[in-house]
């Protein structure tokens, strides 16, 4: 037939038994491509009453057609003068990779069908043909292609839903990011108003014993040294804080006549005054915050040798911050002025506790504290003696500066 192209008019029918929906036989469009007029006609005959059909004899001409309109389905022959199918195969997958191409030959060389279907082809079919076998062949491309279109749909729908979803939740992460922000500010500022509570409280009590002022910001400053340098973490360092700053609050549960007595008590009061851990604990436990600090509130009368009160703890039964703070109340006292002695040295401190270590104190506490200079001690003291004169935030916001000038931060 050479190079002729036959463009024939094409009518539809309503209904085919493999086409999905939306895809009606009427708008499917086929090209036969064979150079033998009868197999072109043939071809044409049982298939135009059911689709679009055009039909071209030569490689060459199908692949103009191809060039300038979209087809679903082609059928074409591989042995053709010119170009041959395989040939129009490549162009046809360049051109339109969405479409299925049929391959039609009177060859019945298995290798040359596996090659075409490795190119590409959808299907091979070997002349001479049943006509039902085209038509079944035809059908089930147009299927595939639904198919291949319905999940490409779907991909594409997915993929805009992935997205939406997406940006949906990058929004929720930058609002919860922006809501953690605000929080991570309402708790420092809380914790804040909470140190400043307890700064307050702590000044109330060293007010009520002249002898003692300045004691808690002492013994805050001794007892987080010693805590950095036995390695308590940063969680136990601020209950450590906490239960050092409050660690006589049980003596509010004590008569002045007792607490402020300038003669030596009585068997009664003191067994009296040996309460206060009692109701330190107490009062701590009305407050969830500072529960964690009450080892230290309870605990920090008992001995290493079991001896001390108010249950006769021993050693590591009794809480390692309690223990600690032990030691820092002891460096205190050596060195601070009392009614009956004038302060001594920390020299005269380190040999208080080194002729106490294993009876009143932990021995590994008190090798902490010769681990440090002296002079790091001495300023220690000073600065703890600054910050009694502070009041409210600005005391608290020194200790806090004051712990983080060796390495604590709470």
């Amino acid at each position: 037939m050479g190079n002729q192209i036959n463009n024939i008019p094409a009518t539809t029918r309503n209904h085919h038994p493999i086409l999905g929906p939306g895809t009606e036989p009427g708008n499917a469009r086929l090209l036969i491509v064979d150079d033998e007029e009868s197999v072109r006609s043939l071809l044409y005959d049982l298939l135009c009453d059911i689709y679009q059909c055009d039909v071209a004899g030569c490689g060459e001409d199908a692949a103009s057609l191809v060039e300038t309109n979209r087809y679903n389905v082609v059928l074409s022959d591989i042995m053709m003068p010119g170009m041959s199918g395989i040939e129009l195969l490549e162009r046809i997958r360049a051109e339109q990779p969405d479409a299925s191409v049929i391959m039609v030959s009177a060859n019945h060389d298995t290798r040359r069908a596996v090659g075409a279907l490795r190119q590409g082809a959808y299907d091979y079919i070997v002349k001479p043909f049943e006509l039902e076998e085209v038509e079944l062949s035809v059908q089930r491309a147009l299927e595939h292609q639904r198919l291949v279109t319905e999940n490409r749909v779907y991909q594409t729908q997915l993929e805009q839903l992935v997205e939406a979803r997406t940006d949906e939740l990058r929004q929720a992460n930058d609002f919860l990011q922006e809501k953690s922000t605000k929080l991570a500010e309402m708790v420092s500022e809380l914790s804040g108003t909470y140190r400043s509570t307890l700064g307050a409280l702590a000044m109330a009590l060293d007010a009520r014993d002249a002898e003692t002022r300045g004691h808690s910001e002492r013994v805050v400053a001794f007892s987080l040294r010693l805590g950095v340098q036995i390695g308590l973490s940063k969680e136990e360092l601020t209950n450590l804080e906490r239960g050092a700053l409050l660690h006589d609050v049980g003596k509010i549960g004590v008569r002045d006549a007792i607490l402020l007595k300038p003669a030596p008590l009585t068997a009664e009061e003191w067994l009296e005054m040996k309460q206060h851990p009692e109701f330190g604990r107490a009062i701590l436990a009305q407050v969830p915050f500072l529960k964690p600090a009450i080892p230290v509130v309870a605990e920090h009368h008992e001995r290493w040798d079991g001896l001390g009160y108010p249950n006769g703890l021993s050693g590591e039964g009794i809480d390692v911050k309690a223990r600690v703070f032990a030691v820092a109340d002891c460096i205190d006292a050596v060195t601070s002025d009392r009614p009956y002695r004038r302060s001594a040295s920390f020299e005269t401190a380190g040999a208080e506790l080194r002729a106490f270590m294993g009876t009143q104190f932990d021995p590994r506490i008190v090798e902490a504290f010769f681990q440090i200079p002296l002079e790091e001690w001495r300023e220690l003291r000073r600065m703890a003696n600054e910050l009694s004169i502070l009041h409210g935030e600005d005391q608290m916001q020194a200790v806090t500066e004051a712990a983080r000038s060796f390495g604590v931060e709470l």
